[in-house]
């Protein structure tokens, strides 16, 4: 009877026929070079799994308690050649498992420009990548193209046969900019830039997220990406400059604040240094850039004022963080809860108002909630006192 049920059952499979198992079927040279690596790996380790597996059910069924004919030689120890068979097979396997590895991964390294449109065909040569800055923000992508001065939210197209060079950051907390049917997910941090290069074989529209979970709004960090032959991305890129909105450092922090579903937008201009001001933490005008900190460290620096007036320089958070509450724009209306005001600290927080006085250590409370940072040299000591000079300071 219960093999009946089963057999009723079977029919419905066929329903998965209408399903599209991207990773296993992409449309980029870069994901289809991962897919096979990812089918050669798995058969190279089938190759001792399944073996094992039926050895495992031959043995239980041959040597079991009711077969009397089967051989039974219980001081029976060793077996050369088993042994050779035993280490020998899962050594080539690594050894080819390797070699598999190392090869892959510097062919599919994503800071690597990529070598060919596809299998049968290389990159020209003096062809130029589409370069694309992308910005993970709460909740949303934004996308700069630089060399065609326009920007997008939750949108991004690129011509078929042309490679890509994703420049990446983030301007909140860490993402990852995925295209499964492009290529692997990378990673987004503020104040890191990482890379990603790929290319793109097929027209169509395909899905975009965030692999890594980033907060209330996350599952719907999604935006379509659109492979378009080269006539219809011109017109693409022309419909844009046609947009209502330009995109500057005020309208980049205004587009900042959390928010959910949001939908796609266009931007006609953008400000040509906007994505370095967000790579450096300092779209407002008021905060350090973090590669101006760099090149004060080169030089020495100095000590006293000009120093503590660098630190708050670089306090790029702490009035985000201190507030303590959750930004009505990520909640409500835009998902129906209700903003999170705490009037008690997290557990592990301590607001500042309930700081403690102690200042064991050579530990100084900052203004952010239970951030405490060993003092800074160069910085006034609650006695007045001031230490020797610091890296991170002005050197005016």
């Amino acid at each position: 009877m219960r093999l009946l049920r089963f057999l009723g059952l079977l029919p419905l499979f066929a329903l998965l026929g209408g399903c599209d198992y991207v990773i296993l079927n992409p449309s980029g040279d870069v994901a289809l070079q991962e897919r096979n690596l990812i089918l050669a790996s798995t058969g190279l380790m089938l190759l001792i799994i399944l073996p094992v597996i039926a050895a495992t059910a031959l043995f239980a069924w041959r040597y079991r308690a009711s077969n009397t004919k089967a051989a039974y030689a219980p001081d029976w120890n060793h077996s050369t050649q088993l042994e050779v068979l035993i280490w020998t097979a899962p050594l080539l396997i690594i050894i080819a498992l390797g070699a598999l590895t190392w090869i892959s991964t510097h062919t599919l390294d994503p800071f690597r420009p990529v070598g060919r449109i596809d299998a049968k065909r290389a990159v020209p040569t003096g062809t130029k990548p589409l370069v694309i800055d992308a910005v993970s923000l709460d909740w949303k992508w934004l996308f700069i193209y630089p060399e065609q001065g326009i920007a997008t939210v939750n949108a991004v197209a690129a011509p078929v046969d042309q490679p890509i060079e994703f420049h990446i950051t983030s301007g909140t907390v860490m993402n990852t900019l995925f295209i499964p049917a492009l290529a692997g997910q990378i990673y987004a941090m503020a104040g890191m830039e990482t890379k990603l290069a790929a290319v793109m074989n097929k027209e169509g529209t395909f899905d975009g997220f965030s692999g890594m979970y980033s907060g209330a709004g996350f599952s719907d960090m999604k935006f379509k990406f659109e492979s378009l032959q080269p006539e219809a991305f011109a017109a693409w890129v022309e419909n844009a400059k046609h947009a209502d909105m330009k995109l500057d450092a005020a309208k980049y922090e205004e587009l900042s604040k959390p928010s959910e579903k949001v939908r796609p937008q266009f931007y006609a201009t953008v400000q040509p240094d906007l994505f370095n001001k967000i790579l450096n933490m300092c779209v407002d005008a008021n905060k350090m850039c973090e590669d101006q900190m760099m090149a004060i460290d080169a030089t020495g620096g100095v000590a006293g004022e000009k120093g503590a007036e660098n630190r708050e320089k670089l306090i790029y958070d702490g009035a985000k963080l201190s507030e303590g509450n959750e930004a009505p724009g990520a909640t409500f209306p835009a998902s129906g809860r209700a903003p999170n005001t705490l009037k008690t600290a997290p557990q592990g927080i301590e607001p500042s108002g309930m700081a403690t006085q102690s200042n064991e250590g050579g530990v100084q409370k900052d203004d952010v909630q239970g951030r405490g940072k060993p003092h800074m040299d160069g910085m006034p000591m609650d006695d007045g006192k001031a230490n020797p000079a610091p890296a991170q300071i002005n050197p005016h």
